[in-house]
């Protein structure tokens, strides 16, 4: 079992920048599979940008692209989400979550919210 925990969002201004942290606990995450996914009110979930437990691949929705940098710090059991340029489209509650096999778990999301 895993247990994941998102932090940093909050209300900013369109050109400014976040930084969303997951911790994990409950189990190392460094076999996992991490992505970050977010959903905007009326919208379905959305995948953002995932990594594999190699750092190797990358992945990012083409809209945010450029803009935001997945990064995983396996020793400290964390996943992080940079996020500049951040645009009014980007408001949503973002999720971590963690993948192995046919086992996913999810955090309860923090809430991001650009201002025009």
């Amino acid at each position: 079992q895993v247990q994941l925990e998102e932090s940093g969002g909050g209300l900013v201004q369109a050109g400014d920048s976040l930084r969303l942290s997951c911790a994990a606990s409950g189990r190392s995450i460094s076999g996992y599979h991490m992505g970050w996914y977010r959903q905007a009110p009326g919208k379905e979930r959305e995948p953002v940008a995932t990594i594999t437990p190699s750092d190797k691949e990358v992945y990012y929705q083409d809209s945010v692209k450029g803009r935001f940098t997945i990064s995983r710090d396996n020793a400290k059991n964390t996943v992080h989400l940079q996020m500049n340029s951040l645009k009014p489209e980007d408001t949503a509650i973002y999720y971590c979550k963690a993948s192995y096999w046919t086992y996913n778990y999810w955090g309860q999301g923090t809430q991001v919210t650009v201002s025009s």
